[in-house]
């Protein structure tokens, strides 16, 4: 569970209505359903309207790695890295088919089926390099429609906002019913922009994180099975796949 994603929700929340209440305001005046139905469906219909359907569903799918991020078990791989290049040394590739066994992954299962039929570096290379890029590209793109609904909901803030006041102006004869009617559109205002910038925009930058994460992970696997495809070293192979770990906080 990411922490940090769950205290940064918490401290949003506290600093908007706890900014409300300091300011003598009700937090029950920053609910709306109208506004909310506008802004919110508003921004999803447009996102709906620009995206394909396979990217829109697994955008949603992606929302949980916000809070649960797939993990990635950078010090276990590579000791299964230096371990395969230590078989590969010893006894050759072909003992390595004892290794699919064990592994889930198709990108890994891939790698090792590759190095298994003595395939050239230059291969194993491209065949990987572009399996990495299409699943960084794939995912890549679904992390942006967050992006996108980033950029419309401010804006079907001020929709709601403008909507608001055009029902309020039924009431110019109330001042009452007025104010409570202009208070009540801004609402709208507040919407679009809190969900934007306190949700939108930091989920598609945390997803487009992972995403970086897991290329980086893919490459860095790459980067042991070409070692081993050349016969290196063990130790070297753990010496060259020890850089990675600052990108994932272990050193």
């Amino acid at each position: 569970m990411d922490r940090l994603s769950i205290a940064g929700i918490i401290l949003a929340l506290v600093a908007i209505l706890g900014g409300q209440m300091l300011e003598g305001g009700s937090i029950a005046a920053l609910y709306n359903l109208p506004a909310l139905l506008i802004v919110v469906l508003g921004t999803i219909a447009a996102v709906m309207i620009q995206t394909p359907w396979h990217q829109f569903t697994r955008s949603f799918a992606m929302l949980k790695w916000v809070f649960f991020p797939p993990p990635l078990k950078v010090e276990q791989r590579i000791k299964t890295l230096v371990r395969w290049g230590f078989i590969a040394r010893t006894e050759g590739f072909l003992p390595l088919e004892n290794e699919l066994e064990g592994e889930t992954d198709p990108i890994i299962r891939e790698c090792l089926m590759l190095l298994i039929d003595g395939c050239e570096a230059d291969n194993i290379s491209n065949t990987l390099e572009t399996r990495i890029f299409f699943k960084r590209d794939e995912f890549g793109h679904s992390a942006k429609v967050f992006e996108a609904m980033g950029g419309y909901s401010p804006t079907l803030g001020i929709l709601g906002a403008v909507l608001g006041l055009i029902q309020s102006m039924q009431f110019l004869d109330q001042p009452e019913a007025l104010g409570g009617g202009i208070a009540t559109a801004f609402v709208a205002t507040i919407y679009g922009v809190g969900f934007a910038n306190l949700l939108y925009l930091p989920i598609h930058h945390k997803l487009r994180n992972i995403v970086f994460q897991q290329a980086l992970y893919y490459e860095m696997i790459l980067e042991g099975v070409l070692l081993i495809r050349h016969g290196e070293n063990p130790k070297l192979i753990q010496q060259r796949l020890d850089a990675y770990r600052v990108n994932y906080g272990t050193q």
